[in-house]
């Protein structure tokens, strides 16, 4: 790769497909010097340290990922919604599992606020306005389906559900289905799954 133009942009999009090749955690200064053949020096000028690198990576990846889900969300609502919002992580998980992992990375407060992350958060809380929570309930619901797509994605991206029957594809559907339903039927804090069946019990007037 030529040396001339380096800059915090090109160094980080260049770390971004780095990581793609040999995994986020292997993504340093010192890996991207060679990749560009010069002195590791040379790249001090454009960020800090390997910390300041991968954080550049993450922001890119967070920003590319909300790109995504922004023109695939649009003109959607409900479960048309959550199937192309769970669908963008996954398929971004499955072309650039280096950035994918990326995303992920931990960020500081500050940096955070002003990352495509909070662009996410908001996605995430229109499309749970199509099943009328309200709060806390919808934050609940936030941290629910980050942990179902995240958890998911990243252990098909590890291999574990390729040893067994039915294909991840089936599973997949089936996950987000189940998500879909269990969101239209949002329990009440406290509410007793049972009570439906206890109150006709109790009321021998009610039909069944």
């Amino acid at each position: 790769m030529a040396r001339a133009g380096l800059n915090a942009e090109r160094l980080a999009r260049a770390g971004a497909e780095l990581a793609d090749e040999v995994g986020f955690d292997q993504v340093t200064v010192s890996a991207l010097a060679k990749r560009f053949d010069v002195k590791v020096a040379s790249l001090y000028s454009h960020v800090r340290n390997s910390r300041d690198l991968r954080t550049r990576i993450a922001l890119l990846s967070l920003e590319e990922m909300a790109d995504r889900a922004a023109d695939a969300l649009a003109g959607r609502s409900g479960k048309d919604a959550l199937i192309a919002l769970a669908n963008v992580y996954r398929d971004y998980a499955r072309e650039h599992p280096g950035r994918y992992a990326a995303a992920q990375f931990r960020l500081d407060p500050e940096t955070a606020a002003n990352s495509a992350g909070v662009q996410h958060a908001r996605m995430t809380r229109a499309l749970l306005r199509g099943y009328q929570l309200s709060e806390p309930d919808e934050t609940h619901a936030v941290r629910l389906l980050g942990s179902v797509f995240h958890g998911y994605v990243s252990l098909e991206l590890g291999g574990s559900f390729s040893h067994s029957a039915p294909g991840t594809d089936e599973t997949w559907t089936r996950v987000l289905d189940s998500l879909d339903a269990m969101l239209r039927s949002w329990p009440a804090p406290g509410a007793d799954p049972d009570s439906g069946a206890d109150d006709r019990t109790a009321d021998p007037d009610r039909p069944n």
